[in-house]
Protein backbone atom coordinates (compact mmCIF):
# COMPACT_ATOMS: atom_id res chain seq x y z
CA UNK A 1 0.00 0.00 0.00
CA UNK A 2 1.46 3.57 -0.71
CA UNK A 3 2.36 6.98 0.99
CA UNK A 4 1.28 10.05 -0.74
CA UNK A 5 3.77 12.94 0.32
CA UNK A 6 2.31 16.08 -0.23
CA UNK A 7 5.14 18.70 -1.32
CA UNK A 8 7.43 15.93 -2.15
CA UNK A 9 9.61 18.40 -3.71
CA UNK A 10 10.43 20.98 -1.00
CA UNK A 11 13.10 20.58 1.59
CA UNK A 12 11.39 18.44 4.06
CA UNK A 13 9.07 16.74 1.55
CA UNK A 14 12.33 15.19 -0.14
CA UNK A 15 14.15 13.92 2.89
CA UNK A 16 10.62 11.91 4.45
CA UNK A 17 9.97 10.74 0.52
CA UNK A 18 13.94 8.97 1.02
CA UNK A 19 13.69 8.03 4.84
CA UNK A 20 9.92 6.26 3.79
CA UNK A 21 11.65 4.74 0.44
CA UNK A 22 14.49 3.37 2.09
CA UNK A 23 12.59 1.85 5.27
CA UNK A 24 10.79 0.08 2.06
CA UNK A 25 7.60 1.85 1.88
CA UNK A 26 6.24 2.58 -1.77
CA UNK A 27 5.70 5.69 -1.69
CA UNK A 28 4.16 8.68 -4.33
CA UNK A 29 5.30 12.14 -4.55
CA UNK A 30 3.20 14.99 -5.25
CA UNK A 31 4.72 18.66 -6.14
CA UNK A 32 3.47 21.43 -8.26
CA UNK A 33 6.91 20.66 -10.82
CA UNK A 34 7.82 17.36 -10.35
CA UNK A 35 10.73 17.20 -13.13
CA UNK A 36 13.47 17.53 -11.06
CA UNK A 37 12.37 15.39 -8.01
CA UNK A 38 11.41 12.51 -10.45
CA UNK A 39 14.89 12.64 -11.62
CA UNK A 40 16.27 12.62 -8.41
CA UNK A 41 14.28 9.56 -6.72
CA UNK A 42 13.11 7.63 -10.04
CA UNK A 43 12.04 4.51 -7.65
CA UNK A 44 8.90 6.40 -6.78
CA UNK A 45 5.77 7.73 -8.22
CA UNK A 46 4.98 11.52 -9.01
CA UNK A 47 2.16 12.98 -9.57
CA UNK A 48 2.77 17.04 -10.88
CA UNK A 49 -0.54 18.62 -9.44
CA UNK A 50 -0.92 22.07 -7.76
CA UNK A 51 -2.25 21.55 -4.01
CA UNK A 52 -4.33 25.25 -5.26
CA UNK A 53 -6.42 22.97 -7.46
CA UNK A 54 -7.55 20.12 -4.67
CA UNK A 55 -10.01 22.23 -2.97
CA UNK A 56 -12.99 19.89 -2.96
CA UNK A 57 -13.27 16.38 -1.80
CA UNK A 58 -14.18 14.66 -5.11
CA UNK A 59 -10.29 15.79 -6.06
CA UNK A 60 -8.79 14.25 -3.83
CA UNK A 61 -10.42 10.63 -4.15
CA UNK A 62 -8.94 9.56 -7.17
CA UNK A 63 -5.54 10.12 -5.62
CA UNK A 64 -6.43 8.35 -2.60
CA UNK A 65 -7.00 5.25 -3.83
CA UNK A 66 -4.77 2.32 -2.49
CA UNK A 67 -3.33 4.97 -0.35
CA UNK A 68 -2.40 4.02 3.41
CA UNK A 69 -1.29 7.40 4.76
CA UNK A 70 -1.06 10.51 3.86
CA UNK A 71 1.90 13.44 4.44
CA UNK A 72 1.51 17.03 4.39
CA UNK A 73 4.84 18.35 3.67
CA UNK A 74 3.23 21.40 1.94
CA UNK A 75 3.15 24.91 2.72
CA UNK A 76 3.69 28.47 2.31
CA UNK A 77 5.24 31.24 4.23
CA UNK A 78 2.92 34.51 2.94
CA UNK A 79 0.53 34.75 0.16
CA UNK A 80 2.26 35.68 -3.62
CA UNK A 81 2.11 35.46 -6.98
CA UNK A 82 2.56 31.79 -6.87
CA UNK A 83 1.31 30.90 -3.31
CA UNK A 84 -2.21 31.18 -1.84
CA UNK A 85 -2.16 30.30 1.75
CA UNK A 86 -6.01 30.15 2.35
CA UNK A 87 -5.77 27.65 -0.56
CA UNK A 88 -2.77 25.50 0.24
CA UNK A 89 -2.81 25.10 3.99
CA UNK A 90 -6.36 25.64 4.97
CA UNK A 91 -8.86 24.93 1.72
CA UNK A 92 -6.75 21.84 0.63
CA UNK A 93 -6.20 20.39 3.69
CA UNK A 94 -9.83 20.10 4.91
CA UNK A 95 -11.05 18.90 1.39
CA UNK A 96 -8.40 16.30 2.32
CA UNK A 97 -9.97 14.60 5.44
CA UNK A 98 -13.48 15.50 4.16
CA UNK A 99 -12.52 13.14 0.83
CA UNK A 100 -10.16 10.89 3.77
CA UNK A 101 -13.70 10.49 5.93
CA UNK A 102 -15.37 8.35 2.93
CA UNK A 103 -12.99 5.84 2.98
CA UNK A 104 -13.54 2.78 4.71
CA UNK A 105 -10.57 2.76 6.39
CA UNK A 106 -9.05 5.95 6.24
CA UNK A 107 -5.41 6.50 5.47
CA UNK A 108 -3.31 7.97 8.38
CA UNK A 109 -2.74 11.41 7.95
CA UNK A 110 0.15 13.24 9.08
CA UNK A 111 0.45 16.86 9.17
CA UNK A 112 3.67 18.34 9.24
CA UNK A 113 2.84 22.08 11.16
CA UNK A 114 4.50 24.67 12.68
CA UNK A 115 4.83 25.56 16.92
CA UNK A 116 1.76 27.22 18.19
CA UNK A 117 3.47 29.84 20.31
CA UNK A 118 4.42 31.51 16.61
CA UNK A 119 0.93 32.15 16.16
CA UNK A 120 1.09 35.25 19.01
CA UNK A 121 3.56 36.97 15.30
CA UNK A 122 -0.36 37.25 13.76
CA UNK A 123 0.53 35.92 10.63
CA UNK A 124 -1.62 34.20 7.69
CA UNK A 125 1.14 31.70 7.90
CA UNK A 126 0.08 30.40 11.20
CA UNK A 127 -3.33 31.09 11.13
CA UNK A 128 -4.05 28.95 7.90
CA UNK A 129 -2.00 26.35 9.59
CA UNK A 130 -3.68 25.74 12.80
CA UNK A 131 -7.20 26.08 10.79
CA UNK A 132 -6.51 23.19 9.27
CA UNK A 133 -4.58 20.93 12.69
CA UNK A 134 -7.85 21.92 14.34
CA UNK A 135 -9.60 20.59 11.94
CA UNK A 136 -7.79 17.38 11.80
CA UNK A 137 -7.68 16.92 15.35
CA UNK A 138 -11.57 17.58 15.71
CA UNK A 139 -12.01 15.12 12.55
CA UNK A 140 -12.04 11.56 13.94
CA UNK A 141 -9.37 10.41 11.38
CA UNK A 142 -6.46 8.76 12.17
CA UNK A 143 -3.78 11.88 12.25
CA UNK A 144 -0.55 12.80 13.79
CA UNK A 145 0.35 16.61 14.25
CA UNK A 146 4.30 17.07 14.04
CA UNK A 147 5.25 20.83 14.90
CA UNK A 148 9.25 21.16 14.09
CA UNK A 149 10.79 24.26 15.04
CA UNK A 150 13.24 25.69 12.15
CA UNK A 151 14.52 22.91 10.40
CA UNK A 152 18.19 22.96 9.06
CA UNK A 153 20.08 20.15 7.57
CA UNK A 154 22.61 19.99 4.87
CA UNK A 155 20.51 21.67 1.73
CA UNK A 156 19.06 24.63 2.52
CA UNK A 157 15.93 27.00 1.71
CA UNK A 158 14.42 29.69 3.35
CA UNK A 159 15.24 31.26 6.12
CA UNK A 160 18.09 29.07 6.82
CA UNK A 161 20.09 29.21 3.46
CA UNK A 162 19.64 33.45 4.44
CA UNK A 163 21.09 32.88 7.55
CA UNK A 164 24.02 30.46 5.77
CA UNK A 165 24.04 33.80 3.12
CA UNK A 166 24.46 36.12 6.23
CA UNK A 167 27.33 34.21 8.15
CA UNK A 168 29.20 34.08 4.99
CA UNK A 169 29.15 38.36 5.26
CA UNK A 170 32.52 39.26 4.51
CA UNK A 171 34.40 40.62 8.12
CA UNK A 172 31.01 41.28 9.72
CA UNK A 173 27.63 39.44 11.07
CA UNK A 174 24.91 41.62 10.34
CA UNK A 175 22.20 40.59 12.51
CA UNK A 176 18.44 41.39 13.38
CA UNK A 177 16.73 40.15 16.57
CA UNK A 178 20.37 38.42 17.35
CA UNK A 179 19.19 37.32 20.29
CA UNK A 180 16.14 35.95 19.25
CA UNK A 181 15.80 32.18 20.23
CA UNK A 182 15.91 30.03 17.33
CA UNK A 183 15.30 26.08 17.98
CA UNK A 184 16.60 24.23 14.99
CA UNK A 185 16.02 20.32 14.50
CA UNK A 186 17.42 18.18 11.57
CA UNK A 187 15.32 17.44 8.63
CA UNK A 188 16.36 14.00 9.18
CA UNK A 189 14.88 13.90 12.53
CA UNK A 190 11.80 15.55 11.31
CA UNK A 191 11.82 12.35 8.31
CA UNK A 192 12.50 10.03 11.20
CA UNK A 193 9.45 11.01 13.26
CA UNK A 194 7.02 10.59 10.31
CA UNK A 195 8.77 7.42 9.81
CA UNK A 196 7.97 6.24 13.07
CA UNK A 197 4.54 7.83 13.01
CA UNK A 198 3.70 5.18 9.79
CA UNK A 199 4.90 2.40 11.55
CA UNK A 200 3.06 3.00 14.40
CA UNK A 201 6.04 4.13 17.41
CA UNK A 202 4.06 7.26 17.72
CA UNK A 203 0.44 6.87 18.42
CA UNK A 204 -2.45 8.45 16.08
CA UNK A 205 -3.86 10.91 17.79
CA UNK A 206 -0.44 12.64 18.94
CA UNK A 207 0.00 16.28 18.85
CA UNK A 208 3.95 17.12 19.07
CA UNK A 209 6.40 19.80 19.15
CA UNK A 210 9.45 18.46 17.55
CA UNK A 211 12.61 20.57 18.87
CA UNK A 212 16.67 20.08 18.77
CA UNK A 213 18.45 20.43 22.07
CA UNK A 214 19.24 23.17 23.03
CA UNK A 215 17.85 26.16 21.85
CA UNK A 216 20.08 28.48 20.52
CA UNK A 217 20.00 32.44 19.93
CA UNK A 218 20.16 33.78 16.27
CA UNK A 219 23.43 34.90 17.05
CA UNK A 220 24.76 31.39 18.19
CA UNK A 221 23.39 29.59 14.91
CA UNK A 222 24.70 32.37 12.73
CA UNK A 223 28.86 32.12 14.22
CA UNK A 224 28.05 28.32 14.06
CA UNK A 225 26.82 28.57 10.30
CA UNK A 226 30.05 30.59 9.75
CA UNK A 227 32.38 28.41 11.41
CA UNK A 228 30.46 25.75 9.46
CA UNK A 229 31.83 27.46 5.94
CA UNK A 230 35.15 27.36 7.29
CA UNK A 231 35.29 31.68 7.72
CA UNK A 232 36.80 33.36 10.65
CA UNK A 233 34.94 34.79 13.42
CA UNK A 234 33.35 37.58 12.92
CA UNK A 235 32.16 40.69 15.06
CA UNK A 236 28.62 41.47 15.10
CA UNK A 237 26.11 43.84 14.00
CA UNK A 238 23.04 44.48 15.52
CA UNK A 239 20.61 45.63 12.69
CA UNK A 240 17.61 47.81 14.52
CA UNK A 241 14.19 45.76 14.10
CA UNK A 242 13.26 49.01 12.14
CA UNK A 243 15.59 49.23 9.27
CA UNK A 244 14.53 45.66 7.89
CA UNK A 245 11.11 46.66 7.56
CA UNK A 246 11.93 48.65 4.61
CA UNK A 247 13.48 45.85 3.72
CA UNK A 248 11.03 43.22 4.30
CA UNK A 249 8.10 45.86 2.04
CA UNK A 250 10.26 45.27 -0.98
CA UNK A 251 10.23 41.16 0.16
CA UNK A 252 6.68 41.34 -0.12
CA UNK A 253 6.51 43.07 -3.33
CA UNK A 254 9.09 40.58 -4.82
CA UNK A 255 6.50 37.72 -3.08
CA UNK A 256 3.50 39.23 -5.31
CA UNK A 257 6.11 38.67 -8.69
CA UNK A 258 6.47 35.12 -7.38
CA UNK A 259 9.94 35.55 -5.55
CA UNK A 260 9.64 33.69 -2.09
CA UNK A 261 12.29 35.73 -0.30
CA UNK A 262 13.12 34.73 3.14
CA UNK A 263 12.73 38.45 4.07
CA UNK A 264 9.00 38.99 3.59
CA UNK A 265 7.36 40.17 6.62
CA UNK A 266 6.08 37.21 7.77
CA UNK A 267 9.78 36.08 8.21
CA UNK A 268 10.58 39.25 10.19
CA UNK A 269 7.82 39.18 12.60
CA UNK A 270 8.50 35.26 13.56
CA UNK A 271 11.96 36.40 13.98
CA UNK A 272 10.99 39.55 16.09
CA UNK A 273 9.19 37.07 18.33
CA UNK A 274 12.07 34.31 18.03
CA UNK A 275 11.16 30.34 17.72
CA UNK A 276 11.49 28.14 20.61
CA UNK A 277 9.62 24.82 21.88
CA UNK A 278 6.04 24.82 22.87
CA UNK A 279 5.38 24.75 26.16
CA UNK A 280 1.70 24.31 26.34
CA UNK A 281 2.40 21.39 23.97
CA UNK A 282 4.21 17.85 24.54
CA UNK A 283 7.44 17.48 23.37
CA UNK A 284 9.74 15.23 21.04
CA UNK A 285 13.06 16.22 21.85
CA UNK A 286 15.53 15.64 18.91
CA UNK A 287 19.34 15.50 19.29
CA UNK A 288 21.49 18.68 18.62
CA UNK A 289 21.24 19.70 14.83
CA UNK A 290 24.58 21.22 14.87
CA UNK A 291 26.39 17.60 15.87
CA UNK A 292 24.81 16.08 12.75
CA UNK A 293 25.94 19.52 10.88
CA UNK A 294 29.38 19.07 12.02
CA UNK A 295 29.73 15.86 10.75
CA UNK A 296 28.54 16.68 6.72
CA UNK A 297 31.19 19.37 6.84
CA UNK A 298 30.61 22.20 3.99
CA UNK A 299 32.56 22.31 0.71
CA UNK A 300 33.20 25.02 -1.57
CA UNK A 301 30.02 24.73 -3.68
CA UNK A 302 28.43 25.51 0.06
CA UNK A 303 30.19 29.17 0.30
CA UNK A 304 29.89 29.34 -3.15
CA UNK A 305 25.58 29.35 -2.58
CA UNK A 306 25.75 31.04 0.82
CA UNK A 307 27.42 33.95 -1.25
CA UNK A 308 25.51 34.33 -4.34
CA UNK A 309 22.48 34.27 -2.14
CA UNK A 310 22.48 37.67 -1.26
CA UNK A 311 23.84 38.48 -4.89
CA UNK A 312 20.95 36.57 -6.66
CA UNK A 313 18.46 39.24 -6.50
CA UNK A 314 21.20 42.46 -7.29
CA UNK A 315 22.22 40.23 -10.47
CA UNK A 316 18.04 40.17 -11.49
CA UNK A 317 17.06 43.77 -10.43
CA UNK A 318 21.04 44.40 -12.63
CA UNK A 319 19.61 42.82 -15.85
CA UNK A 320 16.24 44.37 -15.03
CA UNK A 321 17.39 48.30 -14.78
CA UNK A 322 20.07 47.74 -17.96
CA UNK A 323 17.40 46.06 -20.27
CA UNK A 324 15.42 49.09 -18.93
CA UNK A 325 17.10 51.90 -19.51
CA UNK A 326 19.33 50.43 -22.46
CA UNK A 327 15.45 50.98 -23.72
CA UNK A 328 14.87 54.48 -22.63
CA UNK A 329 17.90 55.69 -23.40
CA UNK A 330 16.77 55.51 -27.57
CA UNK A 331 13.20 56.89 -27.35
CA UNK A 332 14.45 60.06 -25.53
CA UNK A 333 15.58 60.91 -29.30
CA UNK A 334 14.61 58.29 -31.55
CA UNK A 335 15.35 60.22 -34.85
CA UNK A 336 19.18 60.99 -33.66
CA UNK A 337 19.81 57.56 -32.26
CA UNK A 338 18.41 55.66 -35.87
CA UNK A 339 21.01 57.93 -37.93
CA UNK A 340 23.68 55.20 -36.36
CA UNK A 341 22.79 53.00 -39.05
CA UNK A 342 24.51 55.08 -41.52
CA UNK A 343 23.04 54.86 -45.23
CA UNK A 344 22.47 50.72 -44.48
CA UNK A 345 18.51 51.46 -44.24
CA UNK A 346 15.78 54.25 -45.32
CA UNK A 347 15.44 56.51 -42.43
CA UNK A 348 11.69 55.45 -42.00
CA UNK A 349 13.22 52.20 -41.37
CA UNK A 350 15.98 53.10 -38.90
CA UNK A 351 14.03 54.94 -36.90
CA UNK A 352 11.15 51.99 -36.38
CA UNK A 353 14.06 49.21 -35.66
CA UNK A 354 15.23 51.54 -32.77
CA UNK A 355 11.57 51.82 -31.35
CA UNK A 356 10.44 48.37 -31.86
CA UNK A 357 14.16 46.86 -30.47
CA UNK A 358 14.00 49.62 -27.38
CA UNK A 359 10.52 48.51 -26.32
CA UNK A 360 11.53 44.85 -26.60
CA UNK A 361 14.36 45.78 -24.27
CA UNK A 362 11.99 47.46 -21.87
CA UNK A 363 9.73 44.67 -21.91
CA UNK A 364 12.93 41.93 -21.42
CA UNK A 365 13.65 44.57 -18.50
CA UNK A 366 10.43 44.10 -17.10
CA UNK A 367 9.50 40.49 -17.55
CA UNK A 368 13.26 39.19 -15.67
CA UNK A 369 11.12 40.90 -12.72
CA UNK A 370 8.46 38.16 -12.63
CA UNK A 371 9.48 34.90 -11.44
CA UNK A 372 7.41 32.72 -13.62
CA UNK A 373 8.94 34.99 -16.83
CA UNK A 374 12.64 35.39 -15.37
CA UNK A 375 14.06 32.16 -17.46
CA UNK A 376 12.18 32.79 -20.53
CA UNK A 377 13.34 36.37 -19.98
CA UNK A 378 16.88 35.42 -20.16
CA UNK A 379 16.81 32.81 -22.74
CA UNK A 380 15.18 36.29 -24.75
CA UNK A 381 17.89 38.53 -23.76
CA UNK A 382 20.45 36.38 -24.72
CA UNK A 383 19.01 36.13 -28.33
CA UNK A 384 18.40 39.06 -28.50
CA UNK A 385 21.94 40.20 -27.77
CA UNK A 386 23.01 37.83 -29.95
CA UNK A 387 21.42 39.07 -32.89
CA UNK A 388 22.31 42.85 -31.99
CA UNK A 389 25.93 41.46 -32.08
CA UNK A 390 25.33 39.63 -35.58
CA UNK A 391 22.87 43.03 -37.19
CA UNK A 392 25.36 45.67 -35.62
CA UNK A 393 28.45 43.88 -37.06
CA UNK A 394 26.99 43.02 -40.39
CA UNK A 395 25.62 47.08 -41.00
CA UNK A 396 27.63 48.75 -38.93
CA UNK A 397 31.19 47.11 -37.84
CA UNK A 398 33.01 50.42 -36.85
CA UNK A 399 30.83 49.97 -33.73
CA UNK A 400 33.32 47.08 -32.28
CA UNK A 401 36.16 50.32 -32.65
CA UNK A 402 33.53 53.15 -31.16
CA UNK A 403 35.05 54.44 -27.64
CA UNK A 404 31.42 54.31 -25.88
CA UNK A 405 32.26 50.15 -27.10
CA UNK A 406 28.48 49.93 -27.62
CA UNK A 407 28.67 45.93 -28.96
CA UNK A 408 31.60 45.24 -26.84
CA UNK A 409 29.41 46.01 -23.75
CA UNK A 410 27.37 43.36 -24.73
CA UNK A 411 29.68 40.44 -23.74
CA UNK A 412 29.75 40.96 -20.25
CA UNK A 413 25.77 41.42 -20.22
CA UNK A 414 25.44 37.73 -21.68
CA UNK A 415 27.48 36.53 -19.11
CA UNK A 416 25.93 38.04 -16.12
CA UNK A 417 23.00 36.66 -17.51
CA UNK A 418 24.19 33.23 -17.90
CA UNK A 419 25.40 33.66 -14.49
CA UNK A 420 22.34 34.68 -12.92
CA UNK A 421 20.57 32.15 -14.90
CA UNK A 422 22.75 29.39 -13.91
CA UNK A 423 21.53 30.04 -10.30
CA UNK A 424 17.82 31.15 -10.93
CA UNK A 425 16.45 27.66 -9.38
CA UNK A 426 15.44 27.39 -6.00
CA UNK A 427 14.71 23.84 -4.70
Amino acid sequence: MTILVLGATGFIGQQVLLTLSQAGHPVTGLGRDTRQASARFPTATWIARDLRTLRQAADWLPLLDGVTAVINCAGALQDGLRDDLVAVQRDAMLALQQAAATRTTPPLLIQISAPENLASAGTAFMTTKLEADRALANSGLPHVILRPTVVVGRNAYGGTALLRAIASFPGVLPLVDAESPMNAVHVHDVAEAVLDAVEGRIVPGSDLVLAGEPTRSVEEMARFYRRWLGLADAPVIRVPSGLARPLSLVADLAGRLGWRSPLRSTAIRISGIGVAPDKARSTLTAPDPTLRLATEPAAVQDLWFARLYLLKPLMILTLSLFWIISGLVPLHDPVTTSLRFGASMSEGTALTVTIVTSLLDIALGLAILVQPWAKRAMLGMIAVSLAYLAGGTLIEPTLWLDPLGPLVKVLPSILLTLATLAVLEER
